[in-house]
């Protein structure tokens, strides 16, 4: 898809161009006759007038991109995509309109009080359309009277554990929910506060919460998660004061948190009706600071501009203010140097009613589990079976590492980059997806609880058995492969979704041939699909005709039909677990023959799958009684192994250096037993980071 959207941006860029030099040249061209000859060149003209100096410069900040949420009678629940200078890209609605935050994922969480009291998460926003708006089919909602939410303000998410935190303004409380929530559903926990909270920042490495409370101070509370969020009082006070200890602060709102310097930077609002009195205050050693603490720097007065300074982001050294009273966003550069007093902005830019700010930091995006390219990367695998548990492994599968519990039915199971399990659940009438947080990297003995995960099920869904499935981190989609008679197809959905979504698009095999598993390669927007009748159906541009407003795909692209020296494999032959290399360009693909045969099963490298068309000599076949395969209903490859989900033989195996494999009957590398395993994904190194 990458390369796809590339040659669009460049075709358009290039094809008005090349029509206006088309234009110019008819314009010369178009007169007959010859031209004359020239004539004599006229006398030099006089010295002209020394120009007047021109204008200093202004600061050059470093190039960055910022969200900037709105809260005017004219503007509330609008979000602007402003660059280091506040030139305004792009304007979205997201409906919400208080306190801004971004994953890792680039999905946005906003706090909102226009109306409900509610979280919104807004899927991918930076690749959202102009103009565009909150849906339900991509976003999702944290709403109802059992959130407990009372005007929210200021949102801080704890990256790897996977919590959201967020300053319950009127609640005069922290709330704490899974990263993964949705719906009218319980806190996980709530931090009573004496006073009411405005906004937050969390140090992660070291589980320390700073917040700044509306009575000029700010509340610190160490080991935040490792004491369970419930302390009955913060650990220190820091009260914001002169060098005669004489406090200094009023009504504090934004906070930022230095990590490397361990240094705050506060806000102060002041008197919310008065459009002159904000400060901004810099705290040194804020990780220990304790009671009266002498700021660093202050700033204010009528030169700084500062009048409610609601919001502030730090980039750098540079500290940007939403100022909301006097309608700017301004910026001061080397915050952490210089002089106290009434300090004019190094950037002043007209703003009506900014309320918050967040800086748009590039994600470093790796490769999804089903496209990591490199053994060394994988710390783990984990698996799931019919039951309710999903159970991770080492990557020799020597023991288990830990378990998850409390999804009923568990089909296939797979992760996302913030290490959040993907969980397909159906009993062929009804089905659904469980979306459990960071159940890959740190959850263990624990159970699905609404407060972190959520569930996408309903009629909408169209989700009656769904079997395998593949998540597309980067473009925030969901591959579902569902076996139920209504759908019969591959059912594609927001990362970002929740409850009775509808799907994004659909996938349909010709003559409505069952899938049972899919893997989606981002690079070439192609979708690969494991169908019960031995082949493989391929989906070329799938999202780029989704973009184009497509919602039903009726017919595969290319069938692919497994062979041996140009014969398809016999009956009987069932494609279930399906893996794409790009690498290597080959499928990896799972056959478990007859179900009810725990002897019969194959495993398959097919080559050249980028175009592969009609039949397809088998490069590596494994098959045979030391193989111990018999249904493997899963595979899941790391660049050189493959691991594989054996139902009928209650087994995880592992098959080294697969590619190179004279194949034939041989053992697996490494295996454990796994009662009726029907799933298999990897886990790697880098997942939440």
């Amino acid at each position: 898809m990458k390369t796809t959207t590339s040659t669009l941006i460049t075709k358009q860029m290039t094809l008005p161009r090349l029509s206006l030099l088309a234009l110019g040249i008819l314009g010369l061209t178009a007169c007959g006759g010859n031209a004359g000859s020239r004539g004599a060149m006229g006398e030099m003209g006089s010295t002209g007038e020394t120009g007047a100096k021109g204008n200093d410069g202004a600061v050059g900040f470093a190039q960055t991109n910022f969200l900037r949420a709105n809260n005017g009678s004219d503007n509330a629940g609008s979000l602007d995509t402003i660059n280091q200078n506040a030139t305004v890209y792009k304007t979205f609605t997201t409906g919400a309109n208080e306190g801004l935050e971004l994953d890792k994922a680039g999905n946005l969480y906003q706090a909102a009080d226009l109306t409900d009291s509610s979280i919104r998460m807004v899927c991918g926003i930076n690749q959202r359309m102009q103009n565009g708006m909150y849906s339900s089919a991509y976003d999702r909602e944290l709403l109802g009277s059992n959130t407990g939410l009372a005007n929210p303000k200021g949102i801080a998410i704890a990256h790897e554990a996977g919590y959201l935190f967020v300053a319950n303004f009127n609640g005069t409380q922290i709330s704490v929910f899974g990263s993964a929530a949705a719906g009218d559903v319980a806190p996980i926990a709530v931090t009573t506060l004496a006073v009411k909270p405005w906004d937050l920042v969390y140090d992660e490495a070291n589980d320390r919460l700073f917040i700044a409370l509306v009575d000029g101070t700010i509340a610190v509370y160490d080991d935040y998660q490792a004491n369970g969020f419930t302390a009955s009082s913060a650990d220190r006070i820091i009260t914001p004061s002169d060098s005669t200890s004489t406090k200094i602060s009023v009504n504090t709102h934004g906070i930022v948190y230095d990590a490397a310097g361990d240094r705050l930077v506060v806000s102060d609002v002041g008197s919310a009706a008065d459009a002159t009195d904000g400060a901004i205050f810099v705290i040194s050693n804020a990780s220990t600071a304790d009671g009266a603490v002498t700021v660093d720097r202050s700033i204010a007065g009528p030169a700084s501009m500062l009048g409610n300074p609601v919001d502030i982001v730090l980039t750098g050294t540079d500290l940007r203010v939403a100022e909301k009273s006097n309608d700017a966003i301004l910026v001061f550069s080397n915050i952490f140097s210089g002089a106290s007093g009434d300090i004019a902005p190094d950037l002043v830019t007209a703003s009506t009613k900014p309320e918050s700010l967040v800086e748009i930091k590039a994600s470093a995006m790796q490769p999804d589990v089903s496209d990591t390219i490199s053994p060394a990367l994988i710390r783990g695998v984990a698996a799931s079976s019919n039951s309710v548990e999903v159970t991770r492994f080492t990557s020799t599968l020597s023991a288990e590492t830990a378990s998850f519990d409390g999804i009923a039915t568990i089909e296939s199971v797979t992760f996302d980059l913030m290490g959040d399990a993907y969980a397909t659940f159906g009993d062929g009438t009804n089905g659904g997806i469980a979306i459990a947080n960071r159940v890959a990297t740190s959850r263990n003995g624990e159970t699905y609880t609404d407060a972190r995960d959520r569930q996408i099920t309903g009629a909408s869904t169209q989700l009656v058995d769904p079997k395998g499935l593949d998540v597309d981190t980067e473009n925030g989609l969901i591959f579902v492969a569902d076996f139920g008679v209504a759908s019969s197809a591959v059912l594609v959905y927001s990362t970002c979704a929740s409850g009775d979504a509808t799907p994004l698009l659909s996938l349909q095999a010709t003559g409505a041939i069952k899938p049972w598993d899919v893997d989606y390669d981002n690079e070439s927007d192609t979708a690969y699909v494991a169908l019960t009748n031995g082949t493989v159906a391929v989906f070329e541009n799938v999202t780029q005709q989704m973009m184009a407003g497509t919602t039903e795909i009726t017919a595969e692209t290319r069938l692919i039909t497994p062979a041996i020296s140009g014969v398809a494999v016999s009956a009987p032959t069932n494609l279930h677990g399906i893996d794409f290399d790009p690498v290597s360009d080959s499928l990896l693909v799972s056959d478990v023959g007859s179900a009810g045969d725990g002897t019969d099963g194959k495993l398959y490298v097919l080559p050249a799958a980028s175009s592969a068309s009609g039949l397809t000599d088998i490069t590596v076949n494994i098959a045979g009684p030391s193989s111990n395969l018999g249904n493997p209903v899963d595979v899941m490859f790391d660049g050189s192994n493959l691991y594989v989900a054996e139902k009928s033989n209650s087994l995880i195996m592992r098959f080294d250096n697969v590619l190179q494999s004279a194949g034939g009957d041989i053992a697996p590398t490494w295996s454990i037993s796994y009662s009726a395993a029907e799933s298999v994904a990897l886990i790697p190194n880098y997942l939440a980071k």
